[in-house]
Parts: C-alpha cells; structure tokens; sequence
C-alpha cells in the first residue's frame, strides 16, 4: 500500500509507525504541511496517518496552513479514505468532521490511564485499560455519527468516524521521541518523566506496534 504521513514538525516524527509501515512492505510518504505548498490528491494514498505537532487547532493566525490541512482532512473523509490521527491529528481530523475542540480541563502529560469504552478492530489492539503516553493541551469532543472508542479522566481518548480513527494519546513514540519533547519543554514535564518512561516504553511501543498493524490491516 501508498501510505502517507501528515507530518507538523522535526519532532513529531511517524516514529515507531514507520518500523510497521516498512516491515509490511508498504511505502511511505511524507507531506510536511507547514513547509510544503500543497498537499497531495485525495485519493493519491491508500491510507493516511496524521501526526502530533505543538501548535494547536485555532492557531490558524500563527500557522496559516493549518486551514488548508482542514480542507484535506474534510476531503478524506469525504472519499472515505482510512486515516489514523494522533494528538493534535486526532483533533485537526475531529474538527475537520465538526466536532468541537478547544482547551482541554486539564493537560495530560506523561503517562495517564486511559479505558477503552468499546470494541472496535483497531482499538481493540490495546488493552481494556492501560497506561498511555500523553502530551496535549486541548481535547476533541467525539464528531457527530461517530463513536467514543477510549477516555481517561479528562476527555475522550479515542472515536471512530467511517473509515477514520482519531486517537489523542501517542502510540508512535520511542524513549528518543520523548526525551526529545522534554528537552524542548522541560518546565512542562512532570518530575521523573524520563525514568518512568524508561519503565514503560518498551510494552507502549509493543502496542503502538499493534495499533498501526491494526489500523494498516482495516485499510487495506
């Protein structure tokens, strides 16, 4: 398959979704809105996979190409075309489909648990309950025909539009990933963050394995 990857920044790499895509044999692409004019065609993949970023959703002042993005969000779901969005791709996907998002209660940040609140063949590749590697300061709420898959004690966590998942956790990471984060913004992580991710990335990164297998397999 043609997979692309919707990448904001340097430091939101596909990250262990890229190993997955590889391993298959499938092809990856890369299209870096926020340096690159246009996106592709619609139909140009088979499956597209829309990563983290540290902007946020209304920052369209500050980042004029996050309403282009929408545009193609909304032309996805349109085609029915699978995608996965992770972070700020769960909620550029969530408000491309209508849903609200904004300011979440409160930020999650670092490890945080997370309930799976039905069954579906991609989220259910993870754990009725588990621990879960966040980073977000605003939330989605679940887009209208869609269905609430996973929330913490915050906001939702995950839903499932047609052919589109949105989840707000990132399954993608790798301890370099988020080593990387906490260098950029160290007043922002919590205290040990690094040494329990070091406890804890090796079983997350076998389940982020999983959910993109999954969600490749749904597309295909």
């Amino acid at each position: 398959m043609r997979i692309l990857a919707v990448v904001h920044s340097e430091e939101g790499p596909p990250g262990t979704f890229a190993d997955v895509v590889a391993e298959r044999g499938d092809r990856l692409e890369t299209w870096r809105p926020h340096v690159d004019a246009a996106p592709p065609p619609v139909d140009a993949h088979d499956a597209v996979m829309v990563f983290g970023g540290g902007m946020h959703v209304d920052q369209e002042a500050e980042h004029p190409w996050l309403t282009g993005e929408r545009v193609y969000l909304r032309g996805l779901l349109d085609r029915e075309v699978p995608v996965l969005g992770v972070c700020l791709g769960a909620q550029l996907l969530a408000g491309a489909a209508g849903a609200a998002v904004g300011p979440a209660a409160r930020p999650e940040i670092g490890w945080c648990e997370v309930e799976r609140t039905a069954d579906d063949p991609v989220l259910g590749a993870l754990p009725a309950r588990f621990p879960a590697f966040q980073w977000h300061f605003y939330a989605f709420e679940v887009p209208a025909g869609g269905r609430e898959l996973a929330r913490s004690a915050v906001c939702p966590q995950a839903f499932r539009l047609g052919r589109a998942w949105g989840v707000q956790f990132h399954p993608e990471v790798t301890r370099e990933i988020v080593a990387s984060w906490v260098a950029e913004a160290p007043d922002e992580a919590p205290e040990g963050l690094l040494s329990e991710t070091a406890e804890r990335i090796g079983e997350w990164t076998r389940l982020g394995r999983f959910l993109c297998a999954a969600f490749l397999d749904e597309a295909s």
